[in-house]
């Protein structure tokens, strides 16, 4: 048994990858706690096993001294191999488990093996993992056997062997997607900085290329777009909605509720809400089926948008002036003198005016209430113009009281 024991670890080194020196030092205090059992010693007697890593002979000691018994031999041979089965097993679990862990957020293929209480059980060969149902397309089905693509969402150690748990449902296994079939992505040439999907129905990503002589939509799109509809193939006909980027917010607000035509947009940068004024042939197609292109527009954007059509908006304004005269809010002008306005502000154009109003800046109070740091976000408006236009604001407001 000798030379076959090192033989057997070696082997085992090679094919499992576990390292040889964690497998002599388990077997030589396996072997040594089963010699306890089988020998009486000293209760301050320690048995000691030592595996010579040349020749694979197995010594026993105790207390320094070493013990010969004709026993020795069948309690080694018997040890020696549960504790390399146990080895074994352990070590390939770990194999798998430090493989897939390294794997997270990426995209591996298998064989469908079986299902489960709506899970599909995938066959990964060295392993199997799983697809919940909640990360399941709810439009996609498969069949036994079937090869399937998915985004490796999470790996768990448990006892029984690694959890490997994947997704087809996730918004970043089209981010995945898209990084192996456009290699102005994978090259870090077109950047994908947002993504937005319900899955098996529609996805919406925005892109933005940081070479000008690029084109970051074309590129997504592919010639004759093979490379967006490769994409929709695999996810069994998806729709896919490329946005371009922009740091102008009404630009990628515009782009991100495509296909709709915007008529007029109105932002509060401070809290992320913009509100959106469309034609009444335009609503349905902003809104979309069941509110899909505004919600998904909005997570792509991380901002609340509200979405009416002309009539809506100017019901809601006059609601809106009712109900500030009702508590109070509005400021009624001196017998014979014109109440202030925004426009009366030094500086104060017909562009500027616009974008104070598109900003939500539509009253004196508003601009009187307002830091000059918020002001100076609108475009056209420095810190100077801000400052002087937060101090004649409230002039105003005293000289109207």
């Amino acid at each position: 048994m000798d030379s076959e024991l090192l033989v057997i670890l070696e082997q085992l080194e090679r094919d499992k990858g576990i390292n040889k020196d964690i497998l002599i030092e388990a077997v030589e205090m396996a072997v040594a706690s089963a010699a306890k059992k089988v020998w009486t010693v000293d209760k301050d007697e320690e048995i000691k096993v030592v595996l010579d890593r040349k020749t694979g002979k197995l010594t026993t000691y105790a207390g320094g001294q070493e013990i010969r018994s004709h026993e020795f031999g069948r309690i080694a041979a018997q040890t020696a191999k549960q504790v390399v089965i146990q080895k074994i097993r352990e070590a390939e679990k770990d194999v798998v488990f430090t493989e897939y862990q390294a794997r997270v957020g990426q995209i591996i293929s298998g064989g469908v093996y079986r299902f489960d209480k709506g899970n599909i059980i995938v066959d990964l060969g060295k392993t199997e993992a799983f697809v919940p149902k909640s990360e399941q397309s709810g439009k996609e089905e498969f069949r036994q056997g079937d090869r399937i693509r998915a985004y490796v969402l999470d790996v768990k150690r448990e006892t029984r062997g690694p959890q490997i748990i994947l997704s087809r449902a996730h918004p970043s296994f089209v981010k995945r997607l898209f990084e192996l079939e456009v290699p102005e992505i994978f090259e870090g040439i077109v950047e994908i900085k947002s993504i937005a999907r319900d899955a098996g129905e529609r996805t919406k990503i925005a892109v933005y290329s940081k070479d000008e002589k690029v084109d970051c939509v074309g590129a997504c799109v592919g010639m004759r777009g093979s490379r967006v509809k490769n994409i929709v193939s695999e996810l069994h006909g998806e729709k896919i909605d490329i946005v371009r980027y922009s740091s102008d917010m009404k630009e990628y607000i515009q782009a991100a509720l495509s296909p709709a035509e915007i008529s007029q947009i109105q932002i509060n940068a401070n809290d992320k809400k913009a509100n959106i004024i469309v034609a009444d042939d335009q609503l349905s197609l902003a809104i979309g089926k069941h509110g899909q292109n505004v919600r998904l527009a909005s997570r792509l954007l991380g901002w609340e948008l509200n979405i009416f059509s002309a009539d809506q908006w100017q019901a809601q304004k006059e609601d809106q002036q009712k109900q500030r005269a009702k508590e109070g809010l509005l400021l009624e002008p001196q017998q014979g003198q014109a109440q202030a306005t925004i426009a009366d502000l030094s500086g104060v154009g017909a562009k500027l005016l616009e974008n104070l109003q598109n900003a939500g800046y539509d009253s004196l109070e508003k601009i009187a209430h307002s830091s000059v740091e918020d002001l100076t976000a609108i475009k056209g408006l420095g810190q100077v113009r801000a400052t002087k236009m937060v101090e004649e604001a409230k002039n105003f407001l005293k000289e109207n009281e």
